[in-house]
């Protein structure tokens, strides 16, 4: 808007800072020469005034700027003159209160005494203790935020930016600025990975992934429009909407408007001279705009034409005490009649105005010269002026009180108006600030909380505290919270769907997920407890409980776009925005009553709205007008408060005096004073697309409202919903209320119609006839529907998903029925009587039957079917009836068994869709798109008339219900009803809803008819289907099953069938009936990726393997008795074949490159060919011979045979070979025939390879091949499709079944065939565990690594000497019995990431650690018996070890920095060194000579050496050492070999650290290391592999497995490595607890942490339980026993010996007999018979002290108090240490550092294959 005004020669303008008069500044007015500059207004507007009217005591510039600071000697005696010039009361000096406004009133005062809680400012103001630095400058004068503070520690998983402030760890180098400072982005490298998205994910231009389904939907899912860019063929605006070339939607009418409403300008290019409508104003410029705003004072147009011409019909409205001249100019009051024209047409002088000639009398200094207040003369003239807080009068002598309270901006909330003055006051939950204007919020400091897309963030508005709430979101638009409940909302416009999860960012859950569109605003009724949402998809306003329990459509009327919303709980009123055609901002009671338009002028896009509840006010946000206005509650008092720099605003909350808000264009939030705009301010910019933002505050939801529904629901049986007056019970939409209080329990009738992503229905039982969407999850392209009253069940299918779906009316039990070979299900049936469903498939051209959960599926009609679509039912006449609209459309009736099938309908369709029978009037009514018309015929097809041949797009689903018709129609996309009989009467339902489909009225009256089927199935013993009259019913068999001649009872099976893999199912085609038709075997687990198959007919079982979840399973082939019978040592598992003869399964491995044999149920599995294999696949067999065939399709394809255990193998062809899949033997012709994908033929030749010829070719891409009887069955990936040919020529292809992606093996079945004669049958071969067939005999075999005995035909039970080796994720075994060095997984469950291992020879079990987990477990070698021996205070467990003679477990903590010690079982756990440890790794035991070894890889490399109780700690080796990670001992030789990952070494020294030499000077990144025999074997991480070198010469190196990831430690299991004993060996050493062996002696321990039984020191000694017969002898028991529990330990040197005797000091003490922490040692002989001379003693010394302990208690004696008794008692030599953590200091090491070292992996075992970083 500009205003000019030439006055008198003086250049008064008045314009916005955007215009010339601007200073450099930007937000500065500069005027001319001679002129003075008026401060800025709140609307950013300047003006100019004369110099010479400055400081003349008149308020000329309206604001009083002219006047601030001017020196007027106006004041009274009684008055105090302030600095600036103003007046002001005497009593108001040194008040505290800033009166003057310049603060001179309170200078110089003496100095005020602040209360003990408050704080004492600079300016002498007190203040709350509390507000002293939170960020709010509280005094005025920043005093009390000037404060030194340590910037605030950030987390392990955050970022500290240059500022100091912190931001989540994964926003640095994102791409996005979170530090203020923009430090998060600094440095980052420029090589940004690329994100690949997935085949079901679209990738946005930056790279994120959204799903693919959300490309071209309309919505801005990926924040940039990239989504919805190149969509030509998708219209996703409604009618009247403009669709930008980004893919945004805007109005029609804002084409070539002149603005840029779309983001990518694309609205006005290539536009012509515009034809503006009707309601429309054309500017000179051809821009359109409103016809309302044409003469409104704003310069709309932006070449001021509309604002040309027009009629003054309203003067600019001045200051009160300012003059209006004529021609509309504010100046002061006291230039009127002052004798000079300061208006223009001199409308302040005679003769316009009264104004008397001065007289002589006139003067001030006679009666004040009239005035009331104070009196000046101007030019001889007596001018009267008033104290402050006053204004003049009229008769310009009197003074009139100014009531301060009805301006805005004089107080923050209340304002009482007073006699010159006025009084602020604040409301509950605030107090008044020192300025005694302002109110500051009571409890903490507000957060900003605001939707940013793809996450929900917080910010502290007063400083730099930026943090992450939520992320990983798709596109969160609006939000709110329950700051009681600790909750926040929000709406997700690319999920449609409104989530909540608590405040702490945990618990994420949907709300609402179901029949939303766009949801674009959400508001919280934390009162009443009510989720309020407005959706503009579906335009309707919608509430229900914080659950999303009881939703109802609250409004739904008169609504186009509601965009934001705001509730006022208090007052029981909710507040919209509504930026539809019709732009206005609405309010209506919380229960949708009294609606009411409060704004609908200037208005466009009024997106962001927010409530001020303690100032009573709205405010909301214009994103076309770049506005933020302010309004009273009820619309009045309308008035901008910032009018410009808002390019695109979009939400906005207020908090105290600030506004605060979010712009698009900007990403920003900002903030401003909520009074004047002014203070404008940047909280936080280079946001991603920031969205809603609400103030996180308990004054933003203050409590002090009543709960009108108070603590019964207001007795309401479902919603309380509140009103302006009281409240209202209301009932979920649908739901009709049966009295004030209650609703229905269900509904009766309503309309159910799909839409394609959901179902709906409208209600009868209520008024308001309002859709309500059904609960659903899932849907994907519903179209057919149908209902069951009987059991409240609606239907649907979804060809999208090609399956059919069934759940209660209400969306409960939501469930799929048939999932499986449906292509595309367009109609569907519900036999109400035998309960039946009937559909159609228009892809597969058949029409099937079922039960109405989906069992027993019968395929009845596949003949001559092309395109059938709609079906209905008629259970009266026993007939269904279909529509087919192929290329010749026709309408089709037959028996609902199939029978009597023919055409009633056949001329004049073109595409007939809905179907619906009469029942009352016995006619069939359809619907053709085609034609355009609704028709009816009698049932047989006679009689045929049009309904409605008018007015009818394109009808589809169609209906009846008592008189009326109801029908969809796709391109008026509307319900519409009209007379069945006559076509009268039409009316519209619904309108404006896109991809209507089938639509059904569901009701409870259906006409009950009798039949057989009822009565025992009518003795059916499958299907019992209904038929015409005569016959009424037939009974029927589930699909490949043939009805036996009894004509009642069906098979029990297919006999001859095909069976076939498709990765996540298995299906069979049944060869028994006249049609293919293929049906899932319906098996009870989850399959991810199978590929190979095969079937043992002799038991009905199938077998298949899974390449995903890497497994062998196998079931019984009706899909029960599922098991996993090979769960190890799998990875590509792409043959598979079944001895059925020989009973066992034969498998090839591509991944392992192996072939396996193993019993049926898994059992005895050996592998029987590891060497020169590449890439096997597929295999077969040939029991009678005594041979397996199989592919390689390695780099050197071809294909091979050997005997069946393993032996003569033999190359039969090698030459012209590509990808060789399929494999199968024709037995008959002695022929092998295989399919090859790369050459694309299939082959055949001799059963040696001889007489090579091709078979069929071309064929695209064969996977799987089989053979049954004079046919050949493959499957074909590229055409997606089962083949069949002949199998002697190759002719006669047909396609079995097509449209079948992921196919993969195939078996043909014949289980009426003879199984043979096994080989193996008597006695199992006298094998006593594999028998195998060869050529001419049998083998007998071992499982693998099992030796097989001198005999020839028996097995070893178990291996005697092995490796035992860790992979992350499991355990296994290399046999060194055997040759073979094949590995065997130990079938040990719940591995994660396995670090160390060790084993107890005693009782043959495995300890591991597991660092994913934090424990310490051990297991049976078969798998069995897992248990946790440690499972708490571990960290990172990395080094473990045995001592198989005292039962003690040791192990290291890298994370702890400790050495710990217990018993095998987990119990009398000890620490015993827990100093100078720095990264402790691999540790080792001797325990005949009492040693403890360790490598310790910190800062300080070393090995060490300790006793087995940790003293006689000693450095073994300190230099030359990189990181040592394993370490093992030689017992024969006594040496300790390491091995050495940074310097890449194997190294051996004795026993005391001399004779050091290196074995071997180069391995690569080795991690643990064994030694047997003259062997040493290591594992290595780099070339993946176990191997091992001579240990005397480190020669002869050897690979023993390759191509293993994670590979971590390796030991030897032999009966020659744990042997040897010592004094701990016999009754655990006479000890009560822990034993431990020295070089010399032996020691008796106690544990950390007492386990409730007495430990002693001494050897063989039991403490005696004390008395417990009075209550004050027991305290004193226990006071005894937490002394000596807690005695001070003996302070001990953390490297040297501690086992020393005491110094002088403490034996002068004497602290050396009674210390409870000193061990007591033991002599230790040479030999077992001192052990057992030494036990006995020690049993006799027992036995007396029991006796003695007896005769005591028996006399009553005192309890024993001997000192050193107790002390040995009770000992605990290391309780206190063991319960503080030792820090460590880190210290940096290389980068190459931490790439080589492992890590604990948080992803668990899927991630195992990459658990390091080289």
């Amino acid at each position: 808007m500009q205003r000019l005004t030439l006055l008198f020669g003086f250049l008064v303008a008045t314009v916005p800072l955007t215009q010339g008069v601007t200073g450099s500044g930007g937000s500065e007015c500069s005027c001319g020469r001679n002129h003075f500059t008026c401060a800025v207004s709140a609307f950013g507007e300047c003006t100019c005034i004369p110099a010479q009217w400055q400081c003349d005591g008149d308020n000329d510039c309206g604001d009083h700027s002219d006047e601030d600071g001017c020196m007027l000697p106006t004041c009274s005696p009684l008055e105090f003159h302030c600095d600036n010039g103003k007046c002001i009361r005497r009593s108001w000096v040194c008040d505290g209160d800033n009166d003057c406004g310049d603060d001179s009133d309170e200078q110089d005062c003496p100095p005020r005494e602040c209360e003990e809680d408050e704080f004492h400012c600079q300016n002498g103001y007190c203040i709350r203790s509390l507000w002293h630095c939170d960020g709010d400058n509280d005094c005025g004068d920043n005093s009390d935020e000037q404060c030194v503070t340590d910037m605030r520690k950030c987390s392990d998983k955050e970022f500290r930016c240059n500022d100091g402030s912190c931001i989540a760890e994964h926003w640095y180098c994102d791409g996005d600025t979170d530090c203020k400072d923009g430090s998060d982005e600094e440095g980052c490298p420029a090589d940004v990975p690329v994100t690949n998205c997935s085949v079901e994910e679209f990738q946005c231009a930056y790279g994120r992934c959204i799903l693919d389904i959300y490309h071209c939907d309309g919505d801005d899912d990926c924040g940039d429009w990239s989504d919805e860019s190149d969509c030509a063929s998708h219209h996703p605006c409604r009618l009247g909407e403009f669709l930008c070339n980004s893919g945004l939607c805007i109005n029609a009418g804002w084409r070539c408007d002149g603005d840029f409403d779309c983001d990518d300008q694309s609205d006005e290019k290539n536009c012509t001279a515009s034809q503006c409508t009707t309601d429309q104003f054309r500017c000179k410029s051809g821009r359109c705009i409103r016809l309302s705003w044409q003469c409104d004072g704003e310069d709309d147009c932006s070449d001021n034409s509309d604002e040309e011409d027009c009629e003054k019909t309203e003067l600019p409205h001045c200051a009160p005490d300012q003059f209006t001249c004529g021609t509309g100019r504010c100046i002061g009051q006291r230039k009127v009649c002052n004798g000079a024209k300061d208006c223009q047409d001199g409308s302040d002088e005679i003769p316009h105005q009264n104004c008397r000639e001065p007289s002589e009398e006139e003067s001030c200094n006679v009666d004040n010269g009239g005035c009331a207040h104070k009196c000046q003369q101007v030019r001889g003239i007596v001018q009267c002026t008033c104290h402050t807080g006053y204004r003049l009068m009229e008769n310009g002598k009197l003074c009139q009180d100014i009531n301060e309270c009805a301006e805005d901006g004089y107080c923050s909330q209340g304002c009482t108006n007073l006699e010159g003055g006025f009084q602020c006051w604040c409301v509950q939950g605030y107090e008044l600030r020192p300025d005694k204007r302002g109110c500051k919020a009571l409890g903490p400091e507000p957060v900003l909380l605001f939707a940013n897309r793809i996450d929900i963030r917080q910010v502290l508005p007063r400083r730099s505290e930026y943090t992450l709430l939520l992320n990983n979101l798709e596109n969160a638009i609006a939000l709110d919270f329950h700051h009681d409940k600790e909750l926040v909302f929000w709406s997700d416009v690319t999920l449609d769907r409104i989530m909540k999860a608590n405040l702490n960012g945990s618990n994420v859950e949907e709300v609402v997920s179901t029949g939303l569109e766009s949801p674009g605003g959400l508001a919280i009724d934390w009162i009443h407890n009510k989720l309020y949402w407005t959706d503009s998809g579906t335009s309707r306003i919608e509430v229900s409980n914080l659950d999303g329990t009881q939703r109802k459509v609250l409004l739904w009327q008169n609504l186009e776009k509601p965009r934001a919303i705001a509730l006022h709980p208090m007052e029981g009123t909710i507040y919209w925005t509504d930026w539809g055609n019709t732009p206005r901002i609405e309010y209506a009671a919380m229960d949708g009553s009294n609606r009411k338009i409060i704004a609908d002028t200037h208005l466009f896009w009024p997106n962001g709205l927010t409530i001020d509840y303690a100032g009573q006010k709205m405010y909301w946000v214009d994103a076309k007008h770049h506005v933020i206005e302010r309004a009273d509650l009820d619309g009045q008092n309308r008035r901008a408060v910032i009018s410009q720099g808002l390019p695109h605003p979009f939400a906005i909350t207020v908090f105290e005096d600030s506004l605060y808000w979010t712009d698009w264009h900007t990403k920003s939030i900002n903030s401003a004073n909520k009074f004047t705009g002014k203070n404008q301010e940047i909280i936080r910019n280079k946001l991603h697309f920031p969205m809603d933002i609400h103030t996180l505050h308990p004054q933003r939801q203050p409590a002090a409202g009543r709960n009108r529904c108070g603590t019964n629901n207001g007795g309401c049986s479902h919603l309380c919903l509140p009103s302006t007056a009281n409240y209202t019970c209301a009932c979920p939409t649908g739901f009709k209320k049966v009295d004030d209080y209650n609703c229905a329990g269900s509904l009766d009738k309503f309309l159910l119609f799909a839409r394609r992503t959901d179902i709906r229905r409208i209600s009868f039982d209520t008024e308001d006839k309002s859709d309500d969407v059904i609960p659903l999850a899932d849907v994907r392209s519903a179209v057919a529907l149908d209902w069951d009253a009987k059991g409240e069940y609606i239907y649907w299918t979804d060809v999208t998903t090609d399956s059919i779906n069934r759940a209660k009316w209400d969306g409960t039990k939501q469930e799929a029925i048939a999932v499986t070979s449906l292509e595309s299900p367009a109609g569907l049936a519900v036999d109400w009587v035998t309960n039946k469903l009937y559909w159609t498939d228009a892809g597969t051209d058949r029409i099937e039957a079922s039960n109405l959960d989906g069992s027993m599926r019968t395929v009845l009609i596949w003949e001559n079917l092309d395109r059938p679509r709609d079906i209905v039912v008629d259970p009266i006449g026993g007939y269904m009836y279909w529509t087919d609209w192929g290329a010749n459309p026709k309408i089709e009736r037959a028996g609902l068994d199939a029978s009597e099938r023919t055409v009633i309908i056949s001329s004049n369709l073109t595409w007939p869709n809905g179907l619906a029978v009469d029942y009352e009037t016995e006619r069939l009514y359809w619907a053709d798109a085609g034609m355009k018309t609704i028709e009816y015929a009698n049932l047989n097809g006679t009689h045929r008339r049009v309904l409605i041949g008018s007015q009818l797009p394109h009808p589809f689903g169609l209906t009846l219900h008592e008189d009326k018709i109801y029908w969809t129609d796709w391109q008026s996309k509307s319900i519409q009803s009209a007379d069945k009989n006559s076509g009268l009467g039409r009316m519209m339902l619904r309108e404006n809803l896109e991809n209507l489909m089938d639509i059904h009225m569901f009701h409870r009256h259906r006409t009950p008819v009798a039949s057989m089927c009822k009565i025992d199935n009518g003795g059916c013993s499958h299907l019992c289907l209904l038929a015409p009259l005569p016959k009424a019913y037939h009974c029927g068999c589930p699909t490949g099953i043939n009805l036996l001649a009894d004509g009642k009872t069906c098979a029990p099976g297919m006999t001859s069938f095909l069976i076939f893999a498709r990765r996540t199912d298995i299906r069979m085609v049944s060869l028994d009936i006249p049609y293919f038709a293929d049906v899932v075997v319906p098996v009870n687990g989850s399959m991810k990726n199978t590929i190979a198959i095969g079937v043992d007919p002799k038991e009905g079982k199938v077998y298949w393997s899974d390449s995903t979840l890497n497994k062998i399973s196998r079931a019984d082939l009706n899909g029960s008795q599922q098991e996993d019978i090979v769960t190890t040592g799998l990875m590509t598992t792409d043959g598979l074949a079944v001895d059925i003869t020989g009973r066992k399964i034969y498998w090839t491995d591509t991944g392992t490159n192996r072939i396996e044999v193993a019993n049926l149920d898994g059992t005895m599995r050996k592998v029987l060919i590891w060497q020169n294999l590449d890439s096997p696949r597929a295999i077969a067999l040939h029991h009678d011979k005594g041979f397996m065939y199989w592919t390689d399709w390695g780099e050197h394809a071809k294909l091979e045979r050997a005997a069946m255990d393993g032996s003569d193998r033999v190359v039969l062809i090698n030459s012209n070979l590509g990808w060789p899949n399929g494999l199968v033997i024709d037995k008959e012709g002695s022929r092998l025939l295989w399919a090859d994908a790369h050459t694309e033929r299939i082959e055949a030749a001799d059963l040696n390879g001889v007489n090579r010829r091709t078979l069929v070719t071309p064929v695209q891409h064969p996977y799987g091949l089989t053979l049954l009887d004079s046919h050949i069955y493959w499957t074909d990936w590229q055409t997606r499709s089962i083949q069949r040919a002949d199998k002697n020529t190759g002719n006669d292809i047909i396609t079995v079944r097509g449209n079948l992606p992921g196919l993969m093996d195939i078996q043909a079945i014949d289980r009426a065939r003879p199984v043979g004669f096994n080989k193996c049958s008597v006695r199992n071969g006298g094998c006593s565990h594999l028998c195998l067939p060869r050529p001419g005999g049998i083998t007998c075999a071992c499982p693998t690594g099992i030796q097989m005995k001198n005999d020839g035909r028996t097995c070893d039970n178990a291996p005697e000497t092995y490796l035992l080796f860790s992979s992350r994720g499991s355990i296994r075994r290399i046999s060194l019995d055997t040759t073979d060095y094949t590995d065997v997984h130990v079938p040990v469950p719940e591995l994660h990431n396995v670090i160390s291992l060790d084993y107890d020879s005693v009782e043959m079990k495995v300890y591991y650690t597991d660092v994913f987990l934090d424990v310490i477990r051990s297991a049976n070698l078969n798998g069995s018996g897992m248990m946790t021996v440690i499972g708490q205070g571990l960290k990172t467990t990395d080094g473990l070890a045995i001592d198989w003679v005292a039962r003690n477990l040791y192990w290291t903590d890298t994370g702890r920095n400790t050495i710990e010690v217990s018993w095998l079982d987990g119990s009398c756990r000890k620490v015993l060194i827990n100093n100078s440890l720095d990264e402790p790794r691999a540790i080792a035991v001797f325990p005949r000579k009492g040693y403890l070894f360790w490598t310790d890889w910190g800062n300080l490399a070393k090995i060490e050496r300790a006793q087995l109780d940790g003293t006689d700690r000693k450095v073994l080796i300190n230099t030359d050492l990189g990181w040592p990670n394993g370490l093992t001992l030689d017992y024969d030789s006594r040496r300790i070999y390491w091995v050495d990952a940074h310097l890449d070494r194997i190294e051996s020294c004795d026993l005391n650290g001399k004779l050091r030499q290196v074995l071997v000077g180069q391995v690569i990144h080795p991690f643990a290391l064994t030694q047997h025999d003259r062997w040493i074997y290591w594992t290595d991480w780099q070339t993946k592999s176990v191997q091992r070198v001579d240990k005397y010469t480190g020669r002869n190196k050897e690979t023993i497995l390759a191509n293993v990831e994670g590979l971590m430690d390796i030991i030897v299991v032999s009966p020659q490595r744990q042997t040897g004993t010592n004094s701990c060996g016999v009754n655990n050493g006479g000890c009560t607890h822990l034993c431990f062996a020295r070089a010399t002696d032996f020691v008796c321990d106690c544990p950390d942490e007492p386990d409730g039984r007495l430990c002693s020191v001494v050897p063989g000694y039991v403490p005696p339980f004390p008395e417990t017969t009075r209550s004050s002898e027991k305290a004193d028991a226990g006071d005894s026993r937490r002394n000596f529990d807690f005695f001070p330990a003996k302070p001990t040197d953390p490297v040297e010996n501690t086992s020393e005797n005491c110094s002088q000091k403490d034996a002068s003490q004497g602290l050396c007999e009674e210390s409870v922490n000193q061990v007591l040692p033991a002599i230790n002989g040479e030999g077992l018979h001192i052990s057992y001379i030494i036990g006995a003693v020690l049993s006799i010394l027992a036995i007396l002290i029991l006796i003695a302990a007896v005769i005591i208690y028996r006399h009553k004696k005192s309890k024993f108090n001997d000192p050193v008794v107790s002390n040995l008692t009770y000992s605990n030599p290391s309780y206190r240490t063991s319960t503080q953590e030792v820090k460590i200091e880190t210290v940096q090491k290389p980068a190459i550092y931490n790439q080589l070292r492992y890590k604990k992996e948080l992803s668990g075992p899927s991630d195992s294959l990459s658990p390091f970083i080289f």
